[in-house]
């Protein structure tokens, strides 16, 4: 079955030009297979976002999309010519109306829009999981009329300048034919029916704006840019048409001491240099808690260390990464007399083949150059 492009872009049907591109850019940055981990699935799915954005991008491409899905695109190379184009022409030359062809019916039911909410959550939410309580406006069924459009009580009926079809045709005779045009019948709108006395609720609309508040449950796991579909919670349908859908795209904030790579976790942490000498215990803090690291003797600035299973969980569930801990020497931004008496004691003793450089020379340089 082929992909929505609006599902690959993220964004909704209505959306603008400019947020289009916006995402296109995005994504564009996230999957890249030059930088993604994955570099075989980014592929793919970076193949997709360049399909989706070529044909959104472009107002006509588009706008056949949008009608025709992806039938669309295939009509469109037929010289510019879309399905209804084709219809047109046979009426013209043939007298008749082929089916299907022509100006489209909407007297039908017709899915409600879907919609999208941005929610903000912390790294430690992303770890554990969470839930938030949100609430937006959307178009709901009017309660009054029962979406019907029409006063409780009145009838909806058939429209009769269109014959219940919502199209307007007019034949006219030419030397080659008759010529068949249709457009939108303007009594009924394209409905099909017309309503007798409008709701005075929704005002024959069938649809009401109101407040809707939902509980989403963020699983554990979720990464920046993850999405939650809640099913049926978007715009209400026109005609007892399917509501639209809720997507709850998420974000994930910026954390003062930790990096997360896929499910891998990354901090840094400061050592002192007697115990990345000597060799020693430290105490780090992870997202599930405190843990102890042994520090072996001669430990250099830039050594990692890695704790299984204490990264982030896997969506699904099954699966943990790793917190991986890179020490940093921390130098002393002062020295007692004593001190560094032993230290320049120490570096006197360690005097290497350079001769004048000592050991304790190069270490100060090495914390300059950081």
């Amino acid at each position: 079955m082929p992909t929505d492009y609006y599902e690959v872009l993220g964004v909704p049907r209505t959306s603008p030009e400019a947020d289009i591109k916006k995402a296109y850019r995005q994504l564009a940055r996230k999957y890249h297979p030059d930088v993604a981990t994955d570099k075989a699935a980014a592929e793919n799915h970076f193949k997709e976002i360049n399909e989706a954005y070529e044909v959104l991008s472009d107002p006509q491409k588009r706008a056949n999309y949008d009608r025709f899905g992806h039938a669309g695109d295939q009509a469109a190379g037929f010289g510019g010519f879309a399905a209804e184009g084709f219809g047109d022409i046979f009426d013209m030359f043939f007298g008749q109306q082929r089916a299907g062809g022509g100006a489209a019916r909407s007297n039908g039911p017709q899915r409600g829009s879907d919609l999208r909410y941005d929610v903000e959550i912390t790294l430690e939410e992303a770890f554990a999981g969470t839930q938030r309580e949100i609430s937006f406006r959307h178009l709901a069924s009017c309660a009054t009329c029962k979406g019907t459009g029409a006063e409780p009580g009145t009838l909806v009926v058939p429209c009769d300048r269109c014959g219940a079809t919502g199209i307007a045709r007019q034949v006219r005779q030419t030397p080659l034919g008759q010529f068949v045009t249709q457009t939108t019948c303007g009594k009924c709108n394209g409905d099909g029916q017309v309503v007798q006395q409008p709701c005075h609720a929704c005002r024959g609309r069938g649809r009401v704006e109101q407040d809707k508040t939902l509980t989403v449950k963020i699983p554990a796991g979720v990464d920046d840019g993850s999405r939650i579909r809640l099913s049926g919670s978007g715009e209400a349908g026109v005609r007892n048409g399917p509501d639209g859908d809720l997507y709850v795209y998420l974000s994930v904030r910026k954390h003062d001491l930790f990096k997360r790579d896929g499910l891998n976790v990354f901090a840094e942490v400061p050592i002192a240099f007697p115990t990345a000498a000597l060799g020693g215990e430290i105490r780090v803090t992870a997202l599930d808690g405190e843990h102890t690291i042994n520090v072996p003797a001669g430990t250099q600035t830039g050594s990692q260390f890695r704790l299984r299973g204490h990264g982030m969980p896997a969506v699904r569930g099954g699966v943990r990464g790793d917190h991986l801990v890179t020490v940093r020497i921390a130098v002393p931004l002062k020295l007692g007399k004593r001190e560094r008496e032993l230290l320049e004691e120490y570096a006197g003793a360690n005097a290497d083949e350079d001769g004048d450089r000592s050991f304790f020379d190069r270490v100060k340089e090495a914390f300059k150059a950081e």
